[in-house]
């Protein structure tokens, strides 16, 4: 969206100033706002400078929620509702895709399997399940879709992907031969791995926007496990059981190396499981919707790159949107409006940006910092050009 400001003169009335193009785009700020909104408040905030501005917003995501949103458009994705199982199996509506021959779903793993699908007391990897992903992964194929794009951000589960492998049609057996529920907690207890009869899909693209391998102090329980709900013991238990599932994927399915393809532990572990059971590629998701989005012309066109997360720290450089941002950005400075700005100066030099500016000077119970997102993020970038 363009929102042209080029009215604005100097104070005597006489000679225009010369016009600026802005880009404004962000990704989801987490908890607090989802991207339109987020660019939506930055634009209104830089038409209060005292400046002529063109400002374009481009509502981003990085793989994960609001991928639909952000490729949506330019795709002509017509999405449709579906009733599957949240993370602990209650039935839930969720919203998929499709291209409009039907011949491709675009998804999202947070739809059924995301982590604000449950309340901060409900969270437990151990107890979770990808499961109602998976339904959908089915329903699409039932209507046809031999393509998948997935984005596969912000899930609430730590199982492996084998609860959307089960959902379709795939068995994990006990030593007794016995299907196991398809959780983070029964991982250890898998013997036997059973495929089903039948091919998935043509091709699965799998956004990613993280690089850990599955298990180890960098894989998906230890990084990951404890914004789900899990504590030390439960992680442990999480990563031997990620470990265990890697060994049986090789001896019995013969692939071999995918626990340390980078992104294997993305969504708990769900990149190695899409690798290994629904013959997924690993992509980088910011690559792809930036191209998806038309995010290089529209840069070229602009003197000054807005974007924003809700906490920039160190895994902003781990295949985060506002890294993809400055990687492709060329010579145009980008600046960052952050909630919580977790790293120092030498960190956002590193990362590309000229700027990087936090929201939120005076540190207020989180709460009220996430209500008051909107508003902060106008007032700053109300600031920025002055």
């Amino acid at each position: 969206m363009v929102v042209d400001s080029t009215s604005i003169t100097t104070r005597d009335n006489i000679s225009p100033i010369q016009t600026m193009r802005a880009l404004v785009a962000c990704d989801s700020f987490k908890d607090a706002l989802p991207a339109e909104q987020v660019c939506r408040a930055i634009a209104t905030g830089l038409k209060k400078t005292q400046r002529a501005i063109v400002v374009e917003e481009m509502p981003l995501s990085d793989g994960g929620e609001g991928l639909l949103r952000a490729v949506g458009s330019r795709l002509q994705i017509q999405t449709v509702s579906r009733q599957v199982c949240d993370p602990l199996f209650r039935k839930i509506d969720a919203t998929l895709g499709f291209s409009p021959d039907r011949q491709m779903a675009v998804l999202e793993l947070a739809e059924a399997s995301g982590l604000e699908r449950l309340s901060q007391t409900e969270r437990n990897p151990l107890l979770t399940s990808t499961y109602g992903t998976g339904e959908l992964l089915a329903f699409a194929k039932a209507q046809g879709a031999r393509k998948i794009l997935m984005g596969i951000g912000g899930s609430a589960t730590n199982d492996a992907g084998i609860g959307a492998a089960a959902a379709l049609g795939w068995r994990f057996l006990d030593k007794d031969g016995t299907p196991l529920s398809p959780i983070g907690g029964e991982l250890l207890n898998i013997v036997t791995i059973v495929p089903p009869n039948a091919e998935l899909f043509e091709s699965m693209d799998v956004l990613c926007d993280v690089d850990n391998p599955l298990y180890g102090p960098g894989g998906a329980a230890f990084v990951y496990g404890r914004q789900k709900g899990g504590d030390d013991q439960s992680l442990a238990v999480l990563d031997a059981g990620l470990r265990h599932v890697a060994g049986l994927v090789e001896a019995q399915l013969g692939h071999v190396g995918y626990d340390a393809v980078p992104g294997a532990g993305a969504a708990g572990g769900f990149g190695f499981g899409a690798m290994s059971f629904l013959g997924a590629r690993l992509r980088s998701g910011i690559d792809m919707v930036l191209d998806l989005t038309g995010f290089d012309q529209a840069a070229a066109r602009a003197d000054i790159i807005i974007t924003g997360e809700g906490r920039l720290d160190s895994q902003s450089a781990r295949g985060k949107l506002i890294q993809g941002i400055c990687t492709r950005a060329g010579a145009t400075p980008v600046i960052a409006l952050c909630g919580d700005l977790a790293i120092g100066e030498d960190q956002v030099r590193a990362l590309g940006l000229s700027r990087a500016v936090n929201i939120n000077p005076v540190k207020r119970p989180l709460p009220q910092m996430l209500a008051a997102t909107a508003q902060n993020l106008e007032i700053a970038a109300a600031s920025l050009l002055r």
